[in-house]
């Protein structure tokens, strides 16, 4: 019917199998691992068996792109909803192996006890029992190969369980059998349909309304795409991303005879010995920075669309922009792997004092992050010596402002449409007068650090900061912010948590501010315990009268001072109880505020 976004069919599970064999069905998924738990592979084997109903089937056809020759391609069916079911039909029943979470080929086997009197255990995972017990076939898939006898497999089943009847085994056997024309509904969504209304079809009538991300259509088209080298690319891709991980997946990776035969091996293989954690993107990471580098767009809904060959003027679809699309895509993934990008990148970003995975909240501003580096590389009007300045003020700033939290694609596209018009540095100035005003120092930011998360963008810029501009800890000379958190420390309480809630301060919202935190060694916090920062912090200046010390490794009044400035306590501290916490945390904000605004103009 015209008009119709989509078309309901009825397909066996042999006639699915067909199709994917003959590569009217392409299963993107079959070069990923197989998530499903084995258990789920028994269960719907079990389902099957029973008549029950296992879902539907999604698949999207790619358009019909006219060639150069002026001859249509037809287009197959891509299967967007329904992979982890069907390869585990093709595991099970077919016989075929699949990727385990380290990219390992394994069997699936399906045990079948076909006498049992427990409905709940006539299926299982295979497992050493099954091999050993005559009462179990311990491969369904043996039953469903083309060149099964079923009398020689009833003859012999019979006489290694005596006393069993022939005909009850053979009517299990032809009911397991039966699974293969078990129907199961496949919804074939219209090729004209746009990525959002794709979108929108599948979060409807998928039970669990998982939204599928713009990634993973790109991943499926580039999966099905052997003319264009799509496939390779989309290899290049779940290779780079799980060895970014996991650099011991390497041995894996070169058991793949054709992948080793590219260029691109020879092109990751440094991951091998990457152990770096500061940057480990995955592939809507990777193909999001790619495609921003170069087709100077954010929305990844439009990268499908290019890659399907859409005319975004004429919306026909032509071979010559599926052709250029690969090609443009190609490139950015180029520049996305190459060692010396992703490393002096990584730099720029620890230089910033991001030394840790810990304090790094939003990946979105570590992609446009790293495409600022890649935009700026290639950019004759920046120094080189400039590049990782930029890219560190850039990325700071829009941490600060949470600029890519929650829908960034718009803020994205106007930020690449912008560069372009004005040339970075010009607009970079524009932002960054607009964005970080005296409003946003003394008012906006201090704000923002009243809260009791540690994963707030502002408290983990805080810490960055003090990591940067090489801040001791609390109470210790040598001992610095960047040894604590990744070592020994961890966040304590200036004000002790039980001090406050002895005296009435005793709700988290009160306690746990962010304010009243501060990166301090574990054994000094146990050596402080319980008391007012007036008597431990007391106890402190009476040492350093003497010249001894009380509590860390600081003796000296002056020294003691300055700990305070570079931790951004207020200096009132010292002679500050209970009654002086609420002014203590206003206090403290503007402190922090200060040292964060200092830290990002000495970038």
């Amino acid at each position: 019917m015209v008009g119709e976004k989509f078309t309901l069919m009825q397909y066996s599970v042999y006639s699915i199998l067909g199709m994917i064999e003959a590569k009217q069905f392409v299963i993107p998924e079959i070069q990923r691992p197989f998530v499903w738990k084995r258990s789920q592979v028994r269960d719907l084997i079990d389902s099957l068996y029973n008549g029950y109903p296992t879902g539907y089937i999604i698949t999207w056809k790619n358009p019909d792109v006219k060639t150069k020759d002026g001859t249509v391609a037809n287009g197959n069916q891509i299967l967007i909803d329904g992979q982890q079911r069907i390869t585990a039909l093709m595991a099970a029943i077919a016989g075929i192996e699949v990727l385990d979470d380290d990219f390992n080929k394994d069997r699936v086997k399906i045990a079948f006890n076909p006498l049992t009197e427990d409905a709940d255990k006539r299926f299982a995972v295979q497992d050493a029992s099954h091999l050993k017990d005559k009462k179990w076939v311990p491969d369904i898939a043996e039953i469903f190969k083309n060149d099964f006898d079923p009398f020689e497999f009833v003859e012999n089943y019979c006489n290694d369980n005596p006393g069993i009847k022939r005909n009850d085994v053979n009517n299990e056997i032809n009911k397991l059998k039966g699974i293969a024309n078990r129907q199961i509904g496949v919804i074939m969504l219209d090729q004209n349909l746009d990525i959002d209304e794709v979108t929108e079809i599948f979060i409807r009538i998928n039970s669990k309304g998982t939204p599928l991300s713009q990634s993973d259509f790109v991943m499926s088209k580039m999966a099905a795409d052997t003319v264009h080298g799509g496939n390779t690319l989309r290899k290049v891709v779940d290779y780079f991303c799980h060895l970014a991980v996991k650099p011991d997946f390497y041995p894996q990776m070169i058991k793949d005879a054709e992948f080793e035969k590219t260029d691109y091996a020879s092109k990751i293989k440094w991951l091998a010995k990457d152990n770096e954690d500061i940057y480990d993107p995955d592939y809507n990471d990777m193909l999001r920075v790619s495609f921003m580098y170069s087709f100077n767009r954010a929305r990844l809904s439009e990268l499908v669309s290019l890659l399907a060959g859409r005319d975004f003027e004429t919306h026909e679809f032509k071979e010559e922009i599926v052709e250029d699309s690969y090609h443009r895509l190609e490139d950015g993934i180029k520049e996305f792997i190459r060692e010396y990008n992703f490393e002096q990148f990584v730099l720029a970003i620890k230089g910033a004092g991001f030394k840790s995975s810990k304090l790094l909240g939003s990946q979105m501003t570590l992609d446009f992050a790293y495409m600022i580096y890649l935009k700026l590389s290639k950019d004759s009007k920046i120094p080189n010596d400039q590049i990782k300045h930029f890219v560190q003020k850039w990325f700071v700033m829009s941490t600060l402002t949470g600029r890519y939290v929650g829908s960034p694609e718009s803020v994205m596209s106007r930020d690449i449409r912008m560069i372009n018009e004005k040339g970075f540095a010009s607009y970079f100035a524009e932002l960054e007068a607009s964005l970080l005003s005296d409003t946003f120092w003394n008012v906006t930011l201090p704000q923002n650090l009243a809260t009791i998360s540690t994963n707030s963008p502002a408290f983990n810029t805080f810490l960055a900061a003090q990591i940067n501009l090489n801040c001791n800890s609390m109470l210790m000379r040598g001992t610095m912010i960047s040894d604590l958190l990744n070592i020994s420390g961890d966040v304590h309480h200036i004000f002790p948590k039980a001090y406050l809630k002895k005296n009435g301060v005793d709700t988290k919202i009160g306690y746990n501010q962010v304010a009243n935190f501060t990166m301090l060694d574990t054994q000094v916090n146990k050596a402080i315990g319980d008391d007012a920062p007036c008597v431990y912090f007391g106890k402190v200046i009476e040492a350093c009268k003497q010249g001894t010390i009380a509590f860390g490794n600081i003796s000296d009044r002056d020294v003691l001072e300055d700990n305070l400035k570079e931790n951004a306590i207020p200096s009132g501290v010292i002679n500050m109880d209970v009654n002086d916490y609420d002014q203590f945390l206003e206090e403290r904000r503007i402190l922090m505020a200060k040292l964060v605004e200092k830290y990002y103009k000495s970038l």
